[in-house]
This record gives C-alpha cells, sequence and structure tokens, in this order.
C-alpha cells in the first residue's frame, strides 16, 4: 500500500512539474524574451508528452493504413475518441510535430497555464459571442493554413464508461467553416491508465492509435452538418473497437 501511495504521488508530482515547466517557458520566450519559435514550442509539447506517458510506462503502437500524409497550407482538425486524460499526450507522440488543442475558453482564464496555452498557439472559439467567434475562426483558420494541425474530442468530454459518448456540434460546425479535412483516429487502452473519477494509476498497460481515413468536411453543408457527424462517429467507433455499436 506505501509503494502504490509513493507511486502515485510520484505520477501526480511529474504530470504537475512538466505542465508548469512548459507553460512558463512559453510565457517567457512569448512576453520576455519575445522569440518563440513553434519548434520550440513542438520540442517542449512533445518532452511533455514524453514525461507524462515515461512516468506510467506505457506501452502504445500507432496503427496508420493511410498514411496520413499533412500537406502544407492545408488544415486539418484531428478527431479522437476521449477514453482518459491520456489521450492527448498519447496523440502529441503519434502525431505530426505541430499539433495543438482545440482548448475551452475558461481554460485561458486559469493562471500560469491560460497564459502559457495562450502563448503556445492553443485555439479557443467563443461562440456565445459572435463577433469573437468571427475573429476566432478566422485565427484558427490562418494557425491550421501555418502548419498547426487541430485537435479535438467530439464528445466533449472523457467517457465515463469506456464508451463512444454523444458528440457535440461546435467541432463540426468548426470544420465545415474552415474547410478543414477531419483525421479521424481511434484509441484503445488509455482508459486503463488512469480510471475515470479516481487517481488509480496502472503501469505497464498498452495502447493502439489506429488513423482513419482523411473525411473532408468542405462536402457538407452546415446544414448537412449531422451526416458528417455520422461519418465522422462511424469511423471513430470502428477505430476505437466499437464498429458494432454503431448502425
Amino acid at each position: 500500500m506505501h509503494a502504490k501511495l509513493l507511486r502515485k504521488l510520484w505520477i501526480m508530482a511529474t504530470a504537475t512539474y512538466a505542465t508548469v515547466c512548459i507553460s512558463l517557458g512559453a510565457v517567457y520566450h512569448v512576453y520576455i524574451r519575445r522569440d518563440y519559435e513553434r519548434a520550440y514550442g513542438d520540442r517542449v509539447f512533445h518532452w511533455y508528452a514524453r514525461k507524462i506517458i515515461d512516468v506510467t510506462r506505457v506501452r502504445y503502437s500507432v496503427n496508420d493504413p493511410f498514411n496520413l500524409e499533412i500537406k502544407p497550407g492545408g488544415r486539418y482538425i484531428i478527431m479522437v475518441n476521449h477514453r482518459s486524460l491520456y489521450d492527448i499526450p498519447l496523440s502529441v507522440l503519434s502525431m505530426p510535430n505541430s499539433l495543438r488543442m482545440l482548448t475551452k475558453k475558461e481554460l485561458f482564464k486559469v493562471p500560469i497555464w491560460g497564459q502559457g496555452l495562450k502563448a503556445g498557439e492553443f485555439v479557443s472559439i467563443d461562440r456565445s459571442d459572435l463577433q469573437q467567434a468571427i475573429k476566432d475562426l478566422a485565427e484558427a483558420r490562418r494557425i491550421m493554413e501555418s502548419g498547426i494541425v487541430l485537435w479535438i474530442a467530439p464528445e466533449g468530454t472523457r467517457s465515463r464508461d469506456g464508451k463512444l459518448g454523444p458528440f457535440k456540434k461546435g467541432g463540426f460546425v468548426m470544420a465545415i467553416e474552415s474547410g478543414a479535412t477531419i483525421i479521424p483516429v481511434g484509441i484503445q487502452g488509455s482508459e486503463k491508465i488512469l480510471r475515470p473519477k479516481t487517481f488509480d494509476f496502472f503501469l505497464d498497460q498498452e495502447v493502439t492509435i489506429s488513423i482513419g481515413a482523411p473525411i473532408k468536411a468542405s462536402r457538407y453543408t452546415l446544414d448537412e452538418k449531422e451526416q458528417l457527424m455520422e461519418e465522422v462517429r462511424r469511423s471513430i467507433a470502428s477505430l476505437c473497437g466499437e464498429g458494432h455499436l454503431v448502425s
């Protein structure tokens, strides 16, 4: 029991340390030295992800039968099923280098972390304010065209039972409005590392990240967003081993 408690505290301390380090680093280079480069952001984000994964000794493999290719000047959104807090670091280590999350606007208000998110080119869209939403969408489009791939969990939150939950419309509206290509991804096994609503960590878990065929959101109008949602859902369900649950 004592060893288990020490392991839990060490994992939590490592995650906290890594989060503070990358946040302070981004703030320092953007607002103080004013020499922030995306390559630096990619390196520290990968460092952060590696720290989080290595401390729990996760073994992961990537299945990419379609040979994912990110073309310069394109707009890409990766949509992933969300079973665990570990889905983000696993995605960072498995996907193209310049990966950033579409983030809830409330998180930008968190001290240090929020400033780090903004400095590190993370994106938020405030749809409660129409004029701000228009500006946010234009910025998201610019960032994608400049080489950043956006990461979205279409469920909006982590699954509590490990099953694929209902999808929220926001990410699909953004994909259609920005003319993005959606890359569906299914992650299997990440929920075994940390059980929902607990701090019980399990070491040496095996995780598979499967990358699906690209889906062009530009083939759909806003009135057809439900059809786009269904196509992406079928793909992600199949990739994460739940294809039998989708009609």
